[in-house]
């Protein structure tokens, strides 16, 4: 009988990508964590008519749940995501354990108390959306000449400055798709608008009781998003496995490298027993 070999013994980490940003735009992180994990990634959510995108995102924590069973054919895995993609494996591996290893968050902050009231409020009334980037969403450019004219386009936006280059060179390109007219948003824009304008509001239930699996959060320590959700329900969520790094709410595109360090380093921490004062570093 063959051994297995070193590839076949890495764990499955199945990564879920932000709103707004296909999973192929992750190449140079999904590169930087190969040398420790099988990489996979749903490429696209919203996209799928079967999970469309409705108030709480359950459809589309399906989407992920399908993909572990069908794609992954079960087996248990580490399940690491960006921003909408947190939530999302949150929502799995808090709906069927049995997929999942564990949860690293990379900036994706548990709403809870009266925050989530404000949330539900907002959503209600509309007025949640001039404060999100629902509304930037709704106004986005879609389409360009070619591929050196989105790179153009981005780097001169102040949120993308930031980013690592070739990142940046993969967003021109893989979250692009060849048209008649040139290139346009590979993720559809109405669907990014909608997911905005439909975020989950009783996430912080979750948090009530013990999470079946470990979480861990990852943090940039620029991000505005955790500045607006607050970390208390995180920090009882992940009893502690909180670290940071330099950065904006989009951390792994500036700083892939470092990024997959830390989730090594949350992988690490979740599957061994330390001391809580412990449980805390930073990049």
């Amino acid at each position: 009988m063959t051994a297995p070999s070193d590839v076949d013994q890495r764990p499955l980490l199945v990564f879920s990508h932000a709103n707004g940003f296909p999973a192929p735009v992750y190449r140079k992180l999904f590169q930087a964590l190969e040398p420790a994990f099988r990489v996979r990634a749903v490429p696209l959510f919203g996209h799928d008519a079967r999970y469309p995108v409705r108030d709480g995102w359950k459809p589309l924590a399906q989407q992920l749940i399908h993909y572990l069973q069908q794609e992954c054919h079960g087996e248990p895995a580490v399940l690491v995501g960006h921003s909408l993609g947190g939530y999302l494996s949150l929502m799995a591996a808090h709906a069927h354990p049995e997929l999942a290893q564990q949860v690293i968050l990379l900036d994706s902050p548990v709403v809870a108390g009266w925050r989530a009231r404000l949330l539900w409020l907002s959503k209600r009334t509309g007025l949640g959306e001039r404060f999100s980037p629902a509304a930037a969403a709704k106004r986005r450019r879609t389409q360009w000449p070619d591929v050196a004219a989105v790179q153009t386009h981005f780097s001169s936006k102040a949120a993308f400055q930031q980013w690592d280059p070739e990142m940046l060179q993969d967003y021109s390109r893989y979250g692009t798709t060849a048209t008649p007219q040139g290139r346009a948003l590979a993720f559809e824009r109405e669907v990014e608008y909608r997911i905005y304008n439909t975020l989950p509001h009783q996430l912080g239930q979750l948090a009530r009781k013990p999470f079946p699996v470990p979480v861990s959060f990852i943090g940039g320590r620029s991000s505005r998003e955790i500045r607006m959700a607050g970390l208390q329900t995180t920090q009882r969520l992940t009893q502690g496995r909180l670290q940071w790094l330099d950065g904006s709410h989009l951390f792994p595109f500036e700083f892939p490298q470092e990024t997959a360090r830390l989730v090594e380093h949350a992988f690490g921490m979740a599957n061994s027993v330390c001391h809580p004062s412990l449980k805390t570093c930073s990049l």
